[in-house]
């Protein structure tokens, strides 16, 4: 059965500090983003989804060593992507995550994690900064959606740079 999915998108202002950032990721969440780098999907979730209860699970975070390397799912890992590892979800299923009140969706965009520790769960590292983690966390995890892959999916829409003329028309 096929369902249609609404779109939705997840951002990080990178210029804003970081308690902000996870509010601004969570207001975007809503707003369209085909191209834009951000997650999108095409409809409200299935029925066995949206009541899909939320579950308490460990969580790491990864990022400096593996920058530049391609994750599983075929995107590029860099400081800014916005994504999950889980071991068995299909590349581009949306997971609501919660940590102490801030909330983000992420796609997943890779396999893991692989530590002895007894994670479900690997945050890319400016996800883990959202989201106000710093060290291996108990986080509550549902997942809401799909999106397709692509090799863009969790990368951020681009924050426009405005021209500084210093009080004086460029011209």
């Amino acid at each position: 059965m096929r369902t249609a999915f609404t779109k939705r998108v997840v951002a990080v202002l990178l210029a804003a500090p970081v308690s902000l950032a996870a509010s601004a990721a969570s207001a975007l969440a809503s707003a369209g983003g085909v191209g834009t780098g951000g997650v999108s999907s095409s409809g409200p979730p299935a029925p066995a989804q949206r009541h899909a209860p939320r579950r308490a699970a460990l969580a790491t975070w990864f990022g400096p060593g593996f920058y530049g390397q391609r994750t599983a799912c075929g995107q590029t890992l860099t400081p800014t992507l916005l994504g999950v590892a889980h071991r068995t979800l299909p590349c581009g299923t949306l997971v609501n995550v919660t940590f102490r009140g801030r909330h983000l969706t992420l796609p997943v965009i890779d396999r893991g994690p692989y530590g002895d520790n007894g994670a479900e769960w690997d945050l890319t590292t400016q996800a883990a900064r959202a989201l106000g983690m710093q060290d291996t966390a108990r986080i509550a995890a549902r997942v809401v959606g799909s999106a397709r892959n692509s090799p863009t999916l969790g990368v951020p829409a681009p924050v426009p740079v405005l021209a500084s003329t210093g009080g004086t028309s460029a011209g």
